[in-house]
Formats: C-alpha cells, sequence, structure tokens
C-alpha cells in the first residue's frame, strides 16, 4: 500500500462505531485511519468499505460522543500494523495493542500487518508432534498437536474460562524446546481480569506469554482486533523467531457477538440467527492461521475457547468453527455438577490430528491402543449406568457391572485432577486403572502391547 495520507474535514454521518466519509477517492480497503476531535484524544480507525463517492470507517475506540461534522479523518494509507518481537513476553496488552501494565507501549523489532494470512498450502509441513497441556483428558485422548486448531465447546455457567487459564500456566512444549504462550482474553469481566492476572503471575506463566486482554466494558469494535492483534505477535515468533506458539482465545462468542452487532450497524442482511452470511469466512481468515512452515523450526497452535448459547452445539458459532477447526474438546454440565475438574466429556470430544502427534518415534509406543481400550471402556461404563437406571444394578452382567465401576473411577481419577500430570504420569493412571479389570474385558489391548507394558514396568523398578 503506497498511497498517500489524505485528510478530510468532517464525515457525514455516523452510526455507533462507524463512520461515513464521502469523497475519498483513492481509498484502500483494510487502511488505517486516525480520526482527531478538537479537545478529544485521536481515535484509530480502519477503511472496512471503500468507495470513491463513499466509505466506511469502522472506529476501534470508543464512538460514544463522537461528533462526525467536527471530526478531522486522516486516511493514512497505511495497512494496520502491531510491533511484535520477544521483547512482548511478560507484557499484558489491550485488545489494540496497548499498555494495561503501566509499562511504556511496546517498541518490539518489527511491524507486522494485523490481516496476516492463511499458510500456503504447499509451504505447509505435516503435524508431527504434540503440545502438553498437563491435563489428563486432552494429552491422553484428545492430544493438541502442534499446528493444530482444537477449540473448546461449553455451556453458560460451565469453566471454559478456567480451563484456558490451565492451559496457559500448564502447556509446554515436552522435549524443552522454545516455547509461548499468547492469550487473547475477549470480552472478559473485571473480576475475571484480575484473576487471570494473579494466576499468571503467581504461576510465572507470565514471563513467557503475551496476555491481550479485551474486557467487557471495552468498546466492543476491539474484540473484532483482538485475536488478529494476537495472531500477529504470535506469526512472528512462531515463523521469525522459531518459537512453539500456543494461541488461547477465550471467549470467542464474545468476538462473533460483535461481528453481528458491527453487520447490524452497517445494514447487512443477516444470515443465520442474525449473525453475518460471511462470519464462515471471517473465523476461517482466524483459525488458518495455525499450522507449520516447512522451512521454519516453529509452530503456531489454536485453543479457542467458545460458548455455546442454551447448550446448543448446532448454534452457527460452534457449527462454523467444528467444520474449520480439526476436532472439538466439549465440556460436561453432569461432570461440572458433581464437582469434577476440568469437566471434559471424552465421548464427544475429538481431535483429529492425535495420531500424527502421538504415532512411531513418540514417547510412548502404546498410546493408540492405550487410549481405544480407555475409550471403548468409559462407552460402556456409560452405556451401563443409563442401563442401570432402569433395571437396577442388580440386572447387569458382571461384565457390564465392571464397566460402570470402571466409569466412576475414570471420572474421579483420570479425567478429574487437582494438579499438572506430565504425558508419562497420564499414561500410568491410565494404565493403574485398566489393570483392576480382567484381561478379558481389554479387547483392543494385543500381546505386544502387554509386553511393552511389562518391559516398562521392569525397567521402572530399581
Amino acid at each position: 500500500m503506497s498511497v498517500l495520507p489524505r485528510r478530510h474535514r468532517g464525515a457525514s454521518g455516523a452510526s455507533g462505531p462507524l463512520l461515513f466519509v464521502q469523497g475519498t477517492a483513492q481509498v484502500v480497503l483494510g487502511e488505517w485511519v486516525r480520526v482527531q476531535e478538537p479537545g478529544q484524544p485521536p481515535r484509530s480507525g480502519q477503511v472496512i468499505d471503500a468507495g470513491e463517492e463513499l466509505c466506511v470507517i469502522q472506529v476501534l475506540e470508543d464512538s460514544l460522543g463522537l461528533a462526525p461534522g467536527r471530526a478531522t479523518v486522516t486516511l493514512t494509507g497505511l495497512p494496520p500494523q502491531v510491533p511484535v518481537g520477544r521483547e512482548l513476553l511478560g507484557r499484558v496488552l489491550s485488545g489494540s495493542g496497548q499498555p494495561r501494565d503501566g509499562l511504556p507501549p511496546p517498541v518490539g523489532v518489527a511491524l507486522r500487518p494485523l490481516q496476516g494470512g492463511p499458510l500456503n498450502p504447499s509451504r505447509r509441513r505435516p503435524p508431527a508432534d504434540h503440545i502438553e497441556t498437563g491435563i489428563s483428558a486432552i494429552d491422553g485422548l484428545n492430544t493438541l498437536v502442534r499446528g493444530q486448531k482444537l477449540p473448546v465447546f461449553a455451556g453458560p455457567g460451565l469453566p471454559a474460562l478456567e480451563l484456558a487459564a490451565q492451559v496457559v500456566e500448564q502447556a509446554r512444549a515436552p522435549h524443552g524446546e522454545p516455547f509461548a504462550v499468547v492469550f487473547a482474553a475477549l470480552g472478559i469481566t473485571e473480576r475475571q481480569t484480575a484473576t487471570f492476572l494473579d494466576r499468571f503471575e503467581a504461576s510465572g506463566a507470565l514471563s513467557r506469554s503475551i496476555v491481550y486482554l479485551n474486557r467487557a466494558a471495552d468498546p466492543t469494535i476491539e474484540r473484532l482486533l483482538a485475536p488478529r492483534v494476537a495472531l500477529a505477535a504470535a506469526e512472528h515468533l512462531a515463523f521469525e523467531e522459531g518459537v512453539h506458539v500456543l494461541v488461547v482465545m477465550a471467549d470467542l462468542t464474545a468476538y462473533c457477538e460483535a461481528l453481528r452487532e458491527v453487520g447490524a450497524a452497517r445494514e447487512e442482511v443477516p444470515g443465520r440467527r442474525g449473525y453475518p452470511g460471511y462470519m464462515y469466512t471471517d473465523l476461517a481468515s482466524i483459525f488458518e492461521r495455525a499450522g507449520i512452515l516447512a522451512d521454519r523450526p516453529g509452530s503456531l497452535t489454536q485453543l479457542p475457547v467458545l460458548t455455546m448459547p442454551d447448550d446448543d452445539i448446532t448454534h452457527p458459532i460452534p457449527d462454523l468453527t467444528g467444520y474449520i477447526t480439526e476436532g472439538q474438546l466439549v465440556l460436561s454440565r453432569e461432570l461440572h455438577q458433581r464437582g469434577i475438574s476440568p469437566p471434559i466429556d471424552v465421548l464427544p470430544s475429538l481431535s483429529r490430528l492425535m495420531n500424527a502427534g502421538i504415532g512411531p518415534g513418540h514417547t510412548v509406543p502404546e498410546h493408540r491402543r492405550w487410549a481405544n481400550q480407555l475409550y471403548a471402556l468409559y462407552a460402556r461404563g456409560v452405556e451401563a449406568r443409563a442401563m442401570s437406571g432402569i433395571v437396577g444394578r442388580g440386572g447387569l452382567g458382571e461384565a457390564d457391572a465392571r464397566a460402570l465401576d470402571f466409569a466412576e473411577a475414570f471420572e474421579t481419577r483420570f479425567v478429574g485432577q487437582a494438579e499438572r500430570r506430565s504425558l508419562a504420569e497420564t499414561i500410568e493412571v491410565g494404565w493403574q486403572l485398566l489393570e483392576t479389570l480382567p484381561r478379558e474385558d481389554l479387547l483392543r489391548m494385543d500381546e505386544a502391547t502387554w509386553r511393552q507394558r511389562e518391559e516398562g514396568q521392569r525397567g521402572e523398578s530399581p
């Protein structure tokens, strides 16, 4: 973009966060705008609809009280950019990249465009390793693989944000490679903001993280900016600095609500449930920035968290997200009510890239069969629980009764956990549960897997 700055005195009108300017020759879609009103601090904006007769500018700060006729609008001719670099690690910034930690604005080593872009398919490297979150239901059964986008689906009132904070604190690259977390909080409350920052500082996670906070009281439009600001910082760390980066975004539902609000202000024809018809494309422009480059050592992995309105997994937000991403982690209201934390329901959860991250050459060669056996027994136990509600426990067969006991133990000892577990500890907890059952119940295990288990136990003994 090489257009020179152009200044316009007075706008023709405004509608919510949108400003309308006439006579805008050579305007460029997406260019950065400065809006200055006498006696007021300058506001930033971005061109979202370009035309020679009229352009629409999305004001990114609070537009309350803005008088369009008195404003000076400067079209800078520059794309929206943010500073990036390792020096941002440990910083707490707003959704637009402004300081929230009392320190000076970050300078960085470069300026990177916000919009980024999906990785060139010809340069993508297939995923081949995982990120260890310290959560057994994820690491053991729904492994988060480097370069993957694996969303968390939760209903209202479930601890999705707490799970996101736990992942930020505990996640790491299992082989000691450079690792960082970029956390984008979207539309969170002041209490949640204070809780997150206290937790990150106390655990030491802040030193290897960049935190972008968009609070509920902040301008709604900033929520559309925050994920892209976070991803611009993450892309630099991953593809220029060679760091394995995990981007956690919570709550993406707040982002989609902001998208709907802007669409209404622009008087767009709504799609499903009032959301813009382009929401799928918009979400894809965020999710498809994850991946691994063939000639670079780093990786960018995404763990977006979203709330399903009314626990409806067919709602447009989780529905479209599921189409774009590679699986999902689903939180269970029943497990949460029983005090099991984190309440991850492993049966509807899925990581489509799991086999790529746990295959041959990894730490636990029998991981796939072990996981399949846990899934099979737990599914049988859940079915036995439903049947026992009809016929009573006494009406169950011996194998079904054992599966029912296994399901109870699995939920409390494997899914529920009070502290971080390494992958080896997760595997061991699962084996301890499996070994409470006779071998005739373990139909997914072959003799080679049992030999590996026995050899591993002998190797650990003094």
